[in-house]
């Protein structure tokens, strides 16, 4: 749903069964938000990417990361909740 909010760079890689989220649904709202993915990023497998999040140019994100934050441009991160591991 909403693929309009969603905007991708140029030599971007996405990983396989990765989720972009451009809407949310929660028990007591309902929330939309643009997904902006920078130039040359590469987003591991499994990956789940929320509403409302702008990935800079050049960053890497591991496999399996919930991505529910803004990263950084070059910037390596993972987890769940996704961490910053490091910057550029």
């Amino acid at each position: 749903m909403f693929p309009e909010l969603i905007s991708i760079g140029d030599n971007t890689i996405i990983g396989y069964n990765t989720t972009l989220l451009a809407h949310e649904y929660l028990i007591e709202e309902y929330r939309l938000g643009k997904i902006e993915i920078g130039s040359g990023v590469m987003i591991g497998a499994c990956t789940t990417i929320l509403p409302g999040v702008t990935i800079g140019d050049g960053a890497i994100i591991s496999a399996s990361t919930l991505v529910n934050k803004d990263v950084p441009a070059g910037a390596f991160v993972g987890g769940n909740p996704m961490t910053v591991i490091r910057e550029k």
